[in-house]
């Protein structure tokens, strides 16, 4: 009798994670990451990249704006295939059309040549994110956010197995400072920090493409889960100055305020707030336990009530409704 050989369950690590093949396959992907989290995209490593010293490219997309996330890219080639980005037409990003990155960026994942030899990694970091870390009482400033997502990406690479030899960064803040940052953590690459590294370094300007490329998309496919009953919510570009995204602004809850797509520490937002919305006094913890003990003593109101024994059980459907989280635990 033929013995039934028993099947393992497929494990976590064995499911194929989806990947960014071309420029159609970015924006589902990024469709399925939670907006109101990072999420980190490292792609294929080629094996040139591992073999050969490398030069890597570092730069931003999203600093400004009030809306939507900030994108830090990295992009990676061989010393040796430079010429791959000229290739490609590599340029500062923000001196080409949107259907220019958009066709470059495809080209770059698409191509046999490019594949072979150039590799990038994105960090989409979060409105939501930037805001609480700019808000919180030990504040981390855009330029510690954007500093941390940089060196995490270098890492990201170097964890991936890419043979860095060289670093170019589109500095942040004085560039000998940043410099002399990356090279105590990264001794052993050399480093070079410029202002408008971007027009000037092709590598750099690859992950200026990678970047801007999927902020652009991040926002074309961006959910509003305080607004599902609205399919289409034009915000225009977050620029300040951009009419379309000043009439969004002008759209306020007048209890809650903004959906996570605005950075609501930027002083926009804040004074659109201020114009409408209605004022919040929270009260002090130590006010709150002295009128606690003024009121009722020494009791405590909680021995009046049994404990509820079902911890699983749904949180109110006014709290679900409007995508309410705790921050802190309480």
């Amino acid at each position: 009798m033929d013995k039934k050989v028993k099947q393992e369950p497929e494990s976590h690590s064995d499911v194929k994670q989806p990947r960014i093949e071309n420029l159609e396959t970015l924006g589902p992907y990024i469709l399925e990451q939670d907006n109101a989290k990072n999420f980190v995209y490292v792609s294929d490593i080629p094996q040139l990249c591992k073999d050969e010293p490398c030069m890597l490219g570092v730069d931003e997309a999203g600093r400004g704006p009030v809306l939507g996330p900030m994108v830090y890219g990295i992009a990676f080639c061989p010393l040796s295939k430079k010429d791959i980005l000229k290739q490609l037409g590599f340029a500062d990003s923000k001196q080409l059309t949107e259907e220019k990155r958009d066709q470059i960026f495809d080209e770059m994942n698409r191509k046999d040549f490019a594949k072979e030899a150039l590799g990038w990694a994105v960090e989409a970091i979060s409105p939501n994110v930037i805001s609480m870390c700019m808000l919180r009482r030990t504040k981390h400033s855009l330029n510690e956010v954007s500093m941390d997502s940089a060196i995490g990406l270098i890492n990201s690479a170097i964890d991936a197995g890419v043979n860095i030899a060289e670093v170019y960064v589109d500095t942040v803040g004085p560039p000998e400072k940043y410099q002399a940052k990356l090279k105590g953590i990264f001794p052993k690459f050399k480093i070079t920090v410029a202002k408008k590294a971007d027009s000037t370094y092709p590598i750099v300007s690859a992950a200026s493409i990678a970047a801007k490329v999927t902020r652009d998309h991040a926002l074309k496919v961006w959910k509003f889960r305080e607004r599902p009953n609205e399919e289409v919510i034009s915000f225009g570009s977050g620029y300040p100055g951009d009419p379309t995204t000043k009439k969004f602004l002008g759209e306020i809850d007048l209890v809650f305020g903004f959906p996570r797509l605005v950075r609501f520490s930027w002083s926009t937002a804040g004074n659109a707030l201020e114009k409408k919305a209605y004022d919040m006094e929270f009260e002090d913890e130590t006010d709150a336990k002295d009128a606690e003990k003024a009121s009722y003593g020494s009791e405590k109101l909680s021995k009046y009530f049994a404990a509820s024994k079902n911890e699983n059980r749904k949180r109110h459907e006014y709290f679900r409704e409007r995508c309410l989280e705790h921050v802190a635990d309480i």
